[in-house]
C-alpha cells in the first residue's frame, strides 16, 4: 500500500460515533477503551485527522450510532449482543450528555450528518451511500469508534459498494489490544486499500490553498 491519492473533491472523511459516551471522561463506554485510547493518542489523532481533512477541503461526514430512546430494541426478534447492552446501559441516550457530540467534534457548517445506524454499519438502513454519491465521493477515510465493530463494518460495506477505503490505525480504539490487532493486522488487509497512521494520512492529503493540512 503506497502513494494513495486523495483528491479533495472525491474524498470523504467518515467520522463514526464521536459521542461523549465513547470519548469523554464520565462516558458510559470510555472507561472500557481508555487505556488503548490513551496508548494510541486517540483524541489527538482524531482532532488532527478532522482538522487536516477540513484544511484540505475534504468533505466531513458524521456517521452516528442510534441514540438510545425508551422502547428501542423492545420486542425485537434478533437484537445483537451490542444492542442488548445498549438497551441495558442506555448508551448514547438521546437528550443526555452521553449522547451528545464530544465538544471537540461538533459538526461545523458544511459537514454532513448521516442518519443514525442501528447496528454496526454506517451504511445499513441509512442515507450514507446516497449522500456520498451526491457529493461525487469515491474515496472514504474512516475514523472513530470502535475499530473492530462500527469502523470495520462501515469500511467493509464501503468496499463492497465500490469505494476506495482507508483505515487510520491510531484514529480509532477498541476494548482490547487483541481487537486492535485483528482490526488492523488480520481483518483490515482483506478489504481496506490503505491502512495508515494519522501522520501518514496528513502527509498524503492535498495541501489547501489556505495552508498546510497539518
Amino acid at each position: 500500500m503506497a502513494n494513495p491519492v486523495y483528491r479533495k473533491e472525491r474524498t470523504g472523511l467518515l467520522l463514526v460515533d464521536p459521542y461523549n459516551d465513547f470519548l469523554s471522561d464520565g462516558g458510559k463506554v470510555f472507561p472500557m477503551l481508555k487505556d488503548i485510547a490513551d496508548d494510541v493518542r486517540l483524541l489527538d489523532n482524531l482532532r488532527t485527522s478532522v482538522a487536516a481533512a477540513r484544511s484540505s477541503g475534504i468533505q466531513v461526514f458524521y456517521v452516528p450510532h442510534r441514540r438510545w430512546q425508551p422502547g428501542d430494541y423492545d420486542n425485537w426478534e434478533h437484537p445483537n449482543p451490542t444492542q442488548r447492552l445498549i438497551q441495558q446501559r442506555h448508551t448514547f441516550a438521546k437528550g443526555t450528555w452521553g449522547g451528545e457530540w464530544h465538544p471537540d467534534f461538533v459538526p461545523q457548517d458544511g459537514d454532513i450528518v448521516i442518519q443514525e445506524h442501528w447496528g454496526q454499519s454506517g451504511f445499513a438502513n441509512t442515507d450514507l451511500d446516497f449522500q456520498l454519491k451526491q457529493q461525487g465521493i469515491t474515496h472514504v477515510i474512516v475514523v472513530g469508534l470502535l475499530a473492530n465493530t462500527c469502523i470495520e463494518s462501515t469500511a467493509r460495506y464501503a468496499m463492497e459498494l465500490g469505494y476506495h477505503v482507508t483505515l487510520v490505525r491510531d484514529a480509532t480504539a477498541a476494548f482490547f489490544k487483541e481487537m486492535m490487532h485483528a482490526a488492523h493486522h488480520l481483518n483490515g488487509p482483506t478489504y481496506a486499500h490503505e491502512i495508515l497512521t494519522t501522520a501518514e494520512l496528513v502527509a498524503a492529503l492535498p495541501i489547501s490553498s489556505q495552508g498546510n493540512a497539518a
